[in-house]
């Protein structure tokens, strides 16, 4: 590996005395666009789909085969499918149905698509299994509808008489899949609560604070009457600010002191609190300064896990202009691996999680793209509820640059380098590395960024370094041997470095 003209070589080591969060997992969601596509699409093509989420295989030439999610997220539709039109969410892809109907009958048939990929990741050993629900059943919200309308006092779109209602139907929602042997390790059951939701292009509702609290004694109590053991996980914050701050919802605000400045004798909370990141992702500053002040509230609360559990493209910003148009190649694979980056190692997230495994949208919101084929009509949403085309996207194999190899369990620590003074700021356009470790193999991944438009190459000082996995313009995830000490990491790439500490 020749490195003559190169920049000056990066040396790392990991100080592994210096430990900080246990990985959980990397994850994506079920959301909307997987109901078509697991109930109607040809066999073939939605397997090869699974098999770029979840598959942990590699190929003839040591290749991964997919990106190995250690979390899927199901979510918990709210039946804005059976009102049809009458939902007012024009579009069908955005609609969901319920497994509860107005006369309060289960149907375990219903999300037939989705349920079709809940269970090829469980076929697939993926280790972590969520659901989440962003609107109660329509029969039971205020309005009758899915969205929240025009409302503007931020309290949560379901009739109050009906609470009871919709934590026992997420009770039930558990149970049933417990009985099939689909055990969900985790329910969220409000998501962005700081979003009105008045716009009707989608299911979701506001929620206080105090109607978040009420929901989760109901659902605590009902789960430990159940016999199941999923833990409750709240947060899913619309903004990272919300969770230590009021941010001009002081209902809504501060997430992190509301829910765990005392003991609030629930017993299956999960010691966690979720957030997501968009529009906190530029400019850079923003990124680093907003991870660095969620850090310090979290440094308050001993124990409490962090996830960073939604993320897409929404922001506009210079690197790649902002969410609109659809992107397979590298630049948005970049942009989004040092925002994985800094919710790692600046807010030390525990699991961090995409939004949308898949998408038809000419929008940068998914990991794996669909569309006709016809470049005269790519987007049309009745033909590709039955059939289309499939595309992977760099920033599918980016996110495998750490799904498929910082494992569940693995501690991250910290990486030391001749270049620790530089800014912050200067490395995150330049060099990111991060450092994991498995204490009970001394397996080590480190996994660097090549932000900027060179060739640089990195040196790891303690560790044996055996193979690199790079995604590049030219590479998906692609294997390679290393055989000497340096590293060459080609410009704008993401590579991940495995092998052991040395003894």
């Amino acid at each position: 590996m020749g490195t003559a003209g190169m920049a000056q070589t990066l040396q790392v080591q990991l100080n592994i005395e210096k430990e900080h969060q246990t990985i959980l997992g990397f994850g994506a969601s079920d959301a909307w666009r997987c109901q078509f596509v697991g109930s109607n699409w040809p066999e073939h093509k939605k397997e090869k789909i699974a098999e770029w989420l979840f598959s942990k295989e590699t190929d003839k030439k040591g290749n991964p085969k997919g990106i190995g999610l250690s979390m899927w997220r199901f979510y918990i539709g709210a039946g804005t499918t059976e009102q049809g039109n009458d939902s007012n969410i024009a579009n069908e892809w955005r609609r969901a149905e319920s497994f509860i109907d107005v006369n309060g009958n289960y149907d375990w048939k219903k999300q037939e698509g989705q349920q079709w990929f809940l269970k090829k990741a469980k076929h697939y050993g993926v280790d972590k299994l969520l659901a989440f629900s962003i609107s109660a059943p329509v029969q039971w919200t205020k309005n009758g509808k899915g969205y929240n309308g025009d409302n503007k006092d931020g309290e949560i779109n379901l009739k109050p008489e009906y609470f009871d209602d919709y934590a026992s139907f997420m009770v039930e929602f558990l149970k049933h899949f417990d009985s099939q042997g689909i055990f969900f390790d985790y329910l969220s059951p409000i998501n962005e609560p700081q979003w009105d939701w008045e716009k009707k292009s989608q299911e979701g509702t506001p929620a206080t604070n105090q109607n978040i609290l009420k929901l989760t004694k109901m659902l605590d109590k009902g789960i430990d009457e159940s016999g199941v053991s999923t833990k409750i996980v709240l947060g899913e914050a619309a903004d990272l600010r919300w969770l230590y701050s009021n941010y001009n919802k002081s209902e809504r605000g501060n997430q992190i002191d509301f829910f765990f400045n005392e003991k609030k004798e629930l017993k299956h909370l999960d010691n966690t609190i979720t957030g997501h990141s968009y529009f906190t992702t530029w400019p850079v500053d923003s990124l680093i300064g907003i991870r660095k002040k969620l850090k310090h509230k979290l440094n308050e609360y001993p124990g409490l896990d962090y996830w960073q559990s939604e993320f897409c493209i929404l922001e506009k910003n210079d690197d790649i202009g902002g969410g609109h148009q659809r992107d397979l190649g590298i630049n948005t694979a970049l942009y989004v691996a040092r925002v994985i980056h800094a919710d790692l190692t600046l807010a030390n997230a525990s699991s961090w999680q995409w939004w949308t495994a898949l998408t038809i949208a000419n929008f940068k919101d998914g990991l794996i793209y669909l569309d006709t084929g016809n470049p005269n009509d790519l987007y049309n949403k009745q033909s590709l509820k039955h059939d289309g085309e499939y595309h992977d996207s760099k920033l599918l194999w980016a996110l495998g640059n750490y799904s498929r190899f910082v494992k569940p369990g693995m501690v991250r620590v910290e990486v030391e380098s001749n270049r620790n003074k530089e800014a912050l700021k200067k490395a995150y356009n330049n060099m990111m590395v991060s450092g994991y470790l498995d204490k009970d193999t001394s397996e080590v991944v480190l996994v660097a960024i090549n932000y900027s438009d060179e060739d640089q190459v990195l040196n790891v000082t303690n560790c044996k370094i055996e193979n690199v996995n790079v995604t590049s313009e030219n590479s998906n995830l692609e294997t390679f041997k290393v055989d000497g000490k340096d590293v060459v990491l080609k410009a704008k790439s993401i590579n991940t470095l495995t092998g052991s500490l040395k003894k």
